[in-house]
């Protein structure tokens, strides 16, 4: 037999053994890795008797590599992404629903505030701190700001039905 019909039937035998034990696609490259190897370190074997259990043991040593290289890298335990539901990151409908109403309740609360609360919550919706408010708003002292702040949330709450939930 040549030299390539050798390497052909050996390349179907590697591939199959291979196969059984990785998958069809690992088992190729594992083919084709043991083929370049016996091409260049043992080009001086050529009988198949020889051949043979030379290139199946090169086959197990490559599996044993790629195997501790799955389990190195973590693949092993990993779950194919289609199998895994992604969050979408949305609301469902009916928190979106609930946060669209609330939203809709507490603005037409704040339009009917007195003009210093629509202010105080303009400015800490901002980000501004109790003492930025009260160098903003002109306010003698930062308990002012405090006190106000309690009574334009109290008058909010109770503008908004007396609570912050929407029953039903």
């Amino acid at each position: 037999m040549r030299t390539g019909e050798i390497l052909a039937r050996l390349r179907e035998r590697i591939v199959g053994f291979a196969a059984s034990r990785v998958g069809r696609d690992s088992a190729e490259d594992i083919a084709q890795e043991v083929l370049i190897l016996l091409h260049e370190r043992y080009a001086h074997v050529e009988s198949l008797d020889e051949l043979l259990p030379l290139s199946f043991q090169i086959v197990r040593f490559k599996v044993m590599a790629l195997r501790r290289k799955a389990a190195r890298r973590g693949e092993a335990a990993q779950v194919a992404a289609e199998d895994f539901p992604l969050p979408d990151g949305r609301p469902d409908p009916e928190t979106a629903a609930a946060q669209r109403e609330m939203r809709e309740r507490l603005i037409r609360a704040i339009a009917q505030l007195g003009r210093r609360c629509r202010r105080l919550f303009a400015l800490k919706l901002g980000g501004m701190g109790f003492a930025g408010i009260q160098a903003a708003m002109g306010a003698p002292s930062i308990n002012t700001v405090y006190t106000w702040d309690f009574r334009c949330r109290r008058d909010l709450l109770a503008r908004m039905g007396g609570d912050w939930e929407l029953r039903q």
